[in-house]
């Protein structure tokens, strides 16, 4: 995984991962959740459905931080244009326009705190993003 991550520019710091699906393996720096466990928050609901071991614990949290992931991809792509669609920019300058939207996003929540469009923007939901057809 180490060959795969530098050939393609990637790099992980010394105790930071990507949060990675079961298609990956667990590896120094890519966090997959235990197969075989229950996964989606939706078999968490109610107090009989506690997790009952630390693997089932753990892709609670996975699961947890996978959806905050996935909503705030659709946040940013209901809100900018370019990052709806494939991009055939190197992948330095995808990095780059992802960490621009992400900053202009945020000054924008912080500068414009009476803006209708910023409250309607904000309570879109991840389902913009992944829906086929929108454009």
């Amino acid at each position: 995984m180490r060959e795969l991550s530098g050939a393609l520019g990637w790099h992980v710091h010394q105790g930071y991962y990507y949060l990675c699906d079961t298609s990956y393996p667990n590896a120094e720096g890519f966090l997959a959740p235990y197969r075989g466990e229950r996964y989606h928050l939706s078999q968490w609901h109610g107090e009989d459905n506690a997790p009952t071991t630390p693997r089932e614990f753990f892709n609670t949290k996975h699961s947890s931080a996978q959806n905050v992931i996935e909503r705030t991809f659709g946040l940013l792509k209901g809100r900018w244009a370019i990052l709806r669609g494939k991009s055939y920019y190197p992948i330095y300058i995808q990095c780059l326009t992802i960490m621009a939207c992400c900053l202009l996003h945020n000054l924008i929540n912080r500068e414009m705190t009476n803006s209708e469009l910023t409250k309607d923007l904000d309570e879109v939901d991840s389902s913009f993003a992944t829906t086929e057809g929108m454009r």
